[in-house]
């Protein structure tokens, strides 16, 4: 039997590449908010390429996906790179289609009524792509969408997945692009210790400041440690100030930090400060990172970082 083993797994891995990879092909509308989707779409880990030509797509995929270790990757294709090339299209998706196979490759269209696309053009004074090409023989806005809109039907009819944005707001929008493709929402909560006198990192959502607990630092024994080691958490144990800071702050955080999970967050940065960022704030981050990592969802994933670390040695 150990000798069919390798047999089993070489059979196994062309399966597990193709399952590994996302094609996501995004088209839609002038104006419906294309681009807003390809940004939300990087901002969830696709490699974003728009407006490549139509006879490059599948080589440049390939290219990404084979070369550059891409497993998730979205094409955006509007009306511009269609005008240029639109016979191209039903063979590059059928390239893709054999390449990555039906369960890997998505199309994704996104739309918006007639009535809305007007008013966001007369909102933002921009034109629409249509009218500003010479080939393109349309007088006016409503027949430059009308236009778009039959030059898109081919995608349109293929889509998998059709957003409709003319009441979505951007956040309505990203929560409705993530269910749609089956991405689950993921939060890093980076818990960050840093010494004031070194500045107040400007990235941080919260700030709670540890000055007030007693200081390790004027015991001439425990100044060259630091809050990782035994000896400061000996220390740390006589007061009992301390424990309530920690666990009051860990109640804090255990109980809010999920709501930032229904708020289209990626990442949220709890900053703990002392004098130094040595001692006080690096034992109650360490100590709020072990607490949290075990209390909050898995959809929140703690993380650590001691900004001074370079200054320890000082």
């Amino acid at each position: 039997m150990s000798a069919k083993q390798p047999e089993a797994e070489t059979l196994q891995q062309p399966n597990s590449k193709v399952l590994a990879v996302e094609v996501l092909i995004v088209s839609g509308r002038s104006g419906s908010g294309k681009t807003s989707v390809l940004n939300i779409l990087e901002d969830l880990g696709y490699y974003v390429i728009d407006n490549m030509p139509l006879s490059l797509l599948s080589a440049a995929a390939e290219k990404l996906i084979e070369d550059g270790d891409i497993k998730k990757l979205a094409l955006g294709v509007d009306i511009r790179t269609l005008q240029a090339d639109s016979s191209s299209f039903k063979n590059i998706y059928e390239q893709l289609l054999t390449a990555y196979g039906a369960n890997s490759v998505k199309i994704l269209y996104v739309t918006a009524q007639e009535s809305v696309l007007v008013a966001r053009y007369a909102a933002t004074r921009r034109v629409h792509p249509l009218m500003a090409m010479s080939s393109c023989d349309v007088k006016n806005l409503p027949s430059a969408i009308k236009k778009e809109t039959e030059a898109l039907q081919l995608i349109a009819s293929k889509a998998d997945i059709t957003i409709d944005t003319s009441t979505l707001n951007i956040h309505q929008l990203k929560e409705l692009v993530r269910e749609s493709i089956g991405v689950d929402n993921k939060i890093t909560v980076n818990l960050l210790s840093f010494g004031f006198k070194f500045g107040v990192p400007i990235d941080a959502d919260f700030i709670f400041d540890v000055r007030i607990l007693p200081n390790p630092h004027w015991n001439p024994e425990l100044r060259v440690k630091t809050g990782q080691d035994a000896e400061v958490a000996e220390f740390f144990a006589e007061f009992p100030e301390v424990d309530e800071m920690q666990q009051d702050i860990y109640q804090f955080l255990n109980r809010w930090l999920p709501e930032f999970l229904h708020n289209n967050r990626h990442t949220v940065t709890v900053a703990i400060g002392c004098t130094g960022g040595k001692h006080r704030s690096v034992f109650i981050t360490e100590k709020l990172h072990a607490r949290l990592s075990q209390s909050l969802p898995s959809e929140l994933k703690a993380m650590i970082k001691h900004r001074e670390k370079l200054h320890w040695g000082h």
